[in-house]
């Protein structure tokens, strides 16, 4: 049984930073392309970053425009964790930041809120 549990979330004044986790059980992250998805009420599903390894090669990552420069996708294999660390947060940032495997599995989400 595939399980993602995310953690990490909280309120942050703009310009913080956060991390958040994502702990996987039931797959291997390595052999998986991870997702960081954000959703606000209202609005659909943005893709946020996907971290990815080719065979035989070092993983690839992949950033949404307005993250870009601000947010690192990095995973621990030993941890069997994908890590979000998110620097220079903007108002614009709050959601309920979700992982996903291969979009297959979902986390249930964390909210991250960023305001003064």
């Amino acid at each position: 049984q595939v399980r993602l549990v995310e953690s990490g979330g909280g309120l942050v004044q703009p310009g913080g930073s956060l991390r958040l986790s994502c702990e996987a059980s039931g797959l291997v992250i390595s052999q998986s392309y991870m997702y960081w998805f954000r959703q606000t009420p209202g609005n659909q599903r943005e893709l946020v970053a996907v971290i990815y390894s080719p065979v035989n090669s070092y993983p690839n990552r992949e950033y949404a425009d307005d993250v870009r420069g601000r947010f690192i996708i990095s995973r621990d294999d030993t941890k069997n964790t994908v890590y979000l660390q998110m620097n220079s947060l903007k108002p614009e940032d709050t959601a309920v930041y979700t992982c996903s495997a291969d979009r297959q599995f979902w986390g249930q989400g964390t909210q991250v809120t960023v305001s003064s």
